[in-house]
């Protein structure tokens, strides 16, 4: 169950984290990092751990656009 609640906060981390790839929107990262990290943490007391992987990659996503964009654009 805790694993399906991880995939849900990915899923809904990635729905922010892909249009803020578009330039100018890269502020909604920081609207998702939240939500990635909450789902990570979800995922670790999971027994399964691909949940917490599929958030690993989305905050991988989103640390690189961030950087990209000095953190703010």
């Amino acid at each position: 169950m805790l694993n399906l609640l991880s995939f849900l906060f990915g899923i809904v981390s990635l729905v922010i984290v892909i249009p803020a790839t578009i330039p100018l929107l890269g502020w909604a990262n920081w609207l998702a990092l939240p939500l990635i990290v909450l789902g990570i943490i979800i995922g670790q007391l999971s027994s399964s751990s691909s949940g917490r992987n599929f958030c690993l990659i989305v905050l991988l996503i989103a640390a690189i656009r961030l950087s990209i964009g000095g953190g703010v654009i």
